[in-house]
């Protein structure tokens, strides 16, 4: 396995040198201003990629007014009561994309950002405080405790919420699968506690974290 400092090389040969790849490195916020955002935006987000999973992100995306309106801005407390006539009345709803599975996982979100909250103060909190050297225990809450949030759905919510995180896209997989980490694309608590370990290592290496070691390791994957 390659140190963090060559794999940085190499993914800033294939980029146009150091400058140009720090450009590139996503900036994380911190645990203070993660646990400062509402909870109804990380139900919104949740939501966001549940619905996406599977489906053409574009889609969702053009949509995402309706779906904001039609599930009250994200309110935590309005969404987890919702009765079983508000979802069958969702299901006709054409401001958002009309799967009833996916439907019925904001109310059952709303319910785990509650949870959060209950427990932490906020769901911000919970999740901005969680260590990142045991990133896939958090993952593993958000598929146990969460609804639909299995897969990279968590990884990418997280990611876009500005969470310092790993993304387990094409090419980090293919990275790693290069550097003998895992053999193939880490699904099993097995190999996801091999990724954390690696992710570990080159964290200690280098004091970055974990959205910048990802995308190094994406940007470098042509470049062995």
């Amino acid at each position: 396995m390659r140190t963090f400092d060559q794999l940085y090389d190499l993914a800033a040969g294939r980029h146009g040198g150091s400058s140009a790849l720090e450009e590139k490195l996503p900036k994380p916020l911190s645990p203070k201003k993660l646990a400062a955002i509402p909870d109804d935006r990380w139900l919104s987000m949740m939501t966001r990629f549940v619905f996406s999973a599977g489906f053409n992100w574009r889609v969702i995306e053009n949509k995402w007014d309706g779906f904001e309106a039609a599930f009250n801005r994200f309110d935590v407390g309005w969404c987890s009561m919702m009765s079983d006539d508000d979802i069958d009345t969702l299901l006709s709803d054409t401001r958002i994309v009309r799967h009833g599975a996916k439907i019925r996982s904001v109310r059952e979100n709303a319910s785990f950002v509650i949870e959060l909250a209950q427990e932490h103060g906020s769901a911000g909190t919970a999740i901005g405080g969680w260590p990142d050297t045991d990133f896939v225990g958090l993952l593993e809450t958000m598929k146990k405790r969460g609804s639909r949030l299995g897969g990279t759905s968590a990884q990418y919510f997280l990611r876009f919420m500005e969470r310092d995180s790993f993304v387990l896209s094409r090419d980090v997989v293919a990275a790693l699968v290069r550097e003998g980490v895992v053999d193939k694309d880490p699904k099993s608590k097995r190999d996801m506690v091999a990724v954390q370990s690696a992710f570990n290592e080159w964290m200690q290496q280098s004091g970055r974290g974990l959205s910048v070691i990802s995308r190094v390791l994406a940007l470098g994957i042509d470049a062995a």
